[in-house]
């Protein structure tokens, strides 16, 4: 599997992990754990272990900053606060978020991945929304697009 797919796949991983946390309301400590045996499970299923592994740190890691990132996004987007937005946009932003500002990856790379995962899992609205909302963020904080 190319590194661009394995980083896809535990980008997937990670926003049903905190899907899950954040509906559930689910602690770091046991999160992701029902995904892990979900997609052992499933034999169709091409993710490697390796991809759940960091998929499920990515979301833990994105789930223990999501104060900050939450604080961040609601400057942005007060008619639309954080309790208010689909499950899938917050998480996928907050997923974003973490991975801009640890530098994971390109920001750019970033954001077009928020908007692919937000075009796959979320709702019609999802992709402009968090493209709308990480560009502004991005721009923000002195970054070119």
């Amino acid at each position: 599997m190319s590194v661009a797919k394995d980083r896809r796949n535990a980008r997937r991983c990670a926003l049903q992990a905190m899907f899950e946390m954040d509906l559930g309301g689910e602690n770091t400590g046991g999160a992701g754990e029902s995904l892990v045996g979900a997609f052992r499970d499933d034999a169709q299923s091409s993710e490697s272990d390796s991809c759940l592994a960091q998929g499920v740190e990515l979301a833990r890691a994105a789930w223990s900053e999501r104060d900050v990132s939450d604080a961040a996004i609601a400057q942005l987007s007060p008619e639309w606060p954080i309790h208010r937005q689909p499950a899938v946009d917050r998480n996928v932003i907050r997923i974003a978020v973490y991975e801009i500002t640890h530098e994971m990856a390109p920001p750019v790379a970033v954001i077009d991945a928020a908007v692919e995962l937000a075009r796959e899992f979320g709702g019609e609205h999802s992709p402009a929304f968090v493209n709308a909302v990480l560009d502004r963020w991005w721009k923000d904080r002195g970054g070119k697009r």
